[in-house]
């Protein structure tokens, strides 16, 4: 089946090459004539392209083949956006229908400037997409002629292609034929109707090119990527060869540790599971299963986990410098044959009050006001009532500030959602882990210097050999996750004997990375929780996620759904795209022991099965390690704009869209920061927390059920996954609006005028 599939690709996208081939076979030879004869002529030769031989033919059979495009897109056969390639497609068919049926706009320069640019992005595009197809490679086994042009041609042939567009349409605005094509009765539809696409070219023009731009800069740097160094420290397994060349492929290996994990409880969900053919965009309803399993009681959600943490050990190796591979297991039984020295570096600031400070919205909030905005956000539904009980506990309980006895390990100290900065600045004793690279340490120094705690760090050597150099000491700083976990295990269980750690895992890498780092921080959490008494452990969740969420949640979901379904713009999105565009976010209650229980599906099926692997992996080991008596601040994080999400732009525009669907707020790092670690010392710290060991549940997974700052993901009407497309349509129309309002000041007084009113 997949044969057949890159066959009929291969014959669309070769039909549509040879097309557009056609439409500049005929359109350049009258633009050359022009330049080689007469310059100045340029623009009478650019009037007559449309009127040349066919052209008017082959041009409307072949723009229009582009509507599979969307169907393509719809039904799975290319991983493009459904709505984007709508938006794309959709623009350039009403240009057509525009110069199709306006004899105005086909004799004006802006026609055969408008089908030449098509046509010169066009042939390029589906010969690139032929190869592509052929080599199994888009990025690096594409001739480098044609990657080029691929990514390069827009810098140019956008913006005159948009040019030409629009002169087309503001043409058939003023030409009768055009507005009088379904009768005179309907010329003022059509000419708003033609009129609304300069409207919505002038805010999204500019964005469409820098998306290009940012792709081509993507593209080129996967294309010119050095090779990968040899496999080092935690890697996952061999799954086949290439030639010469080992082949580590994440799919098969985390496939077949959600399905050990889930045949703990039922063999026939991980028979199904090892049996999925499509694992990139299939694996949810696996994760959703595997969370239905959990539900049936305590004692399974605990055999899951372990299972899923024990095929995790065996299957994944350690290499060693050498090149020797053992199991992960097997590399974290023995103490490390190399050792870390210790840096330290005191803050020179004062001891801070031990007020809570929240920053939100350019003011910083705390008391009375602090505890306002907090209400305002559990009565909107942005945060539950038991998140914002934590945080008011926090402002209430300046003990809680009183950070100077406590330790807390950071794994991925400078990462942007971490706590590294709250908890410096409220005089904690900080234990940092983070790459070794000078300019990491130089930041995070900087800032211990200036705070009133400290910071303890692996070094390479003495600190005192660094001399009086900072330069020194940066470059001598740092360590490793991947390569080094064993000696970081080593360094930290003999570090500060006697004192509690609370060891937070905050690092972050994209694709099958973060699978590896997030199982590097697992088994130092896991190691020092046994072995280092009273060590608690410390998560950021995700939102897009599956979680178990208070029946409170849920109706409100219910209750949100069923205002929000009679929007008439939900019901558009909703027929658009025939169901696909805003799910309900309200599953059927779950029964077990216990139960019943309440599951939200906040997966973004985008992010990919190793994201999801990797957050699986902190869940299991949340609730292994909250079972043998570790206290685990394990709690959802909301979305935050950070610079690593807000820099893809289309997860910046649908940030911007997202606040329409309540009760959805987006947040700024420096708040996410604030609240999050305002909730961890209420975790810590109160014995009472749903946290805590002590406080029972009836199902482990509902240790993520409280304190959650989801941002509103729980307790929207719609699935997360199913907002993104409508978000960034209601981003543009936001940034639109003034525009169209302007147009439609102009076109009433046109109108006002024409009836004699002035």
């Amino acid at each position: 089946m997949a044969g057949l599939k890159d066959l009929y690709l291969i014959a669309y996208n070769l039909a549509c090459c040879s097309g557009w081939a056609g439409v500049l076979y005929v359109a350049l030879p009258v633009v050359f004539n022009a330049l080689l004869t007469d310059p100045q002529s340029i623009g009478r030769a650019l009037s007559s392209v449309y009127a040349t031989d066919d052209l008017a033919t082959v041009l409307f059979y072949v723009q229009t083949a582009a509507l599979l495009e969307i169907v393509h897109a719809a039904v799975g056969l290319v991983r493009s956006p459904v709505v984007v390639t709508t938006l794309q497609v959709g623009s350039r068919i009403a240009a057509l229908f525009a110069i199709t049926r306006s004899p105005e706009s086909q004799a004006q320069f802006g026609a055969g400037l408008m089908i030449i640019s098509w046509a010169l992005v066009e042939v390029p595009r589906y010969l690139f997409y032929v190869f592509a197809i052929i080599s199994g490679d888009a990025t690096k086994k594409t001739p480098f002629p044609l990657f080029w042009l691929r990514y390069s041609l827009f810098a140019v042939l956008y913006p005159t292609g948009i040019t030409g567009e629009l002169t087309v349409f503001l043409a058939a605005a003023k030409d009768a034929a055009f507005l009088n094509t379904y009768g005179e009765q309907y010329a003022t539809a059509m000419y708003y109707f033609i009129m609304s696409f300069p409207v919505i070219y002038a805010p999204g023009a500019l964005p469409m090119i820098l998306n290009m731009a940012g792709n081509r800069r993507s593209a080129f740097k996967k294309r010119f990527a050095k090779p990968p160094p040899p496999p080092r420290g935690i890697v996952f397994p061999v799954t086949g060869t290439k030639g010469s060349e080992e082949i580590r492929s994440s799919t098969p290996t985390g496939k077949e540790i959600v399905a050990a994990a889930v045949e703990a409880s039922s063999p026939q969900k991980a028979e199904k599971c090892r049996t999925e053919r499509n694992w990139r965009f299939g694996y949810l309803k696996h994760l959703l299963g595997l969370v239905e399993e959990q539900c049936k009681s305590a004692q399974t959600a605990l055999d899951v986990a372990n299972a899923g943490m024990d095929k995790a050990y065996d299957t994944f190796q350690f290499v060693y410098p050498d090149g020797k591979a053992v199991s992960l297991r097997e590399a974290m039984s023995k103490p490390a044959a190399d050792k870390f020295h210790t840096g330290y570096v005191k803050g020179e600031a004062a001891k801070p009050d031990k007020v809570l400070q929240i920053p939100y919205k350019g003011k910083t909030l705390s008391g009375e006001a602090l505890k306002a905005q907090v209400r305002k956000w559990v009565e909107y539904g942005t945060i539950e009532p038991s998140a914002g009980d934590a945080i008011i506990q926090c402002a209430d309980s300046p003990k809680y500030l009183d950070l100077s006895d406590r330790h807390f390990v950071l794994l991925g100290a400078g990462s942007a959602m971490g706590p590294f900065l709250v908890l410096m600045a409220l005089g904690a004793n900080v234990v940092a882990i983070d790459l070794d690279r000078p300019g990491i340490w130089k930041r995070l120094i900087g800032i211990a210097r200036k705070s009133p705690g400290s910071l303890t760090f692996p070094m390479k050597k003495e600190q005192a050999a660094c001399g009086e150099s900072d330069d020194e000491l940066y470059a001598s700083s740092g360590c490793n996750l991947f390569t080094q976990t064993p000696m970081i295990r080593d360094w930290l269980l003999q570090l500060y004997p006697g004192s509690k750690f609370t060891v937070g895992s905050y690092a972050y890498l994209n694709g099958a990375a973060h699978v590896q780092v997030s199982l590097a921080m697992d088994a130092i959490c896991r190691d020092l929780t046994e072995k280092r008494k009273g060590t608690s452990l410390a998560y950021l969740c995700t939102p897009t996620d599956a979680h178990l969420i208070p029946k409170e949640a849920h109706d409100a979901a219910t209750e949100n759904y069923n205002a929000f379904s009679k929007k008439p713009y939900c019901i558009l999105m909703r027929l658009l795209s025939q169901g696909k565009m805003l799910r309900k976010n309200v599953r059927a209650p779950l029964e077990g022991e216990g139960g019943p229980f309440y599951l939200v599906n906040g997966v973004s099926v985008a992010q990919g099965p190793n994201y999801i692997l990797a957050k699986r992996l902190q869940h299991w080991r949340a609730i292994i390690a909250r079972s043998k008596g570790c206290t685990v601040s394990s709690n959802i994080a909301p979305s935050t704009s950070t610079a690593s999400v807000v820099q893809n732009r289309t997860f910046a525009w649908a940030y911007e869209g997202m606040p329409y669907f309540i009760p959805y707020e987006i947040f700024a790092p420096e708040t996410s920061n604030a609240v999050m670690s305002a909730i961890l010392l209420t975790d810590i710290n109160d014995p009472k927390s749903p946290k805590n060991p002590k406080t029972k549940h009836a199902n482990p997974n509902q240790l993520f059920s409280y304190n959650a700052f989801h941002g509103g993901t729980w307790r929207c009407a719609y699935e997360i996954d199913s907002i993104g497309e409508a978000s960034v349509l209601l981003y543009f129309s936001r940034v639109a609006a003034p525009y169209a309002g302007a147009i439609a000041a102009v076109g009433a007084a046109a109108a006002a005028k024409a009836y004699g009113f002035f």
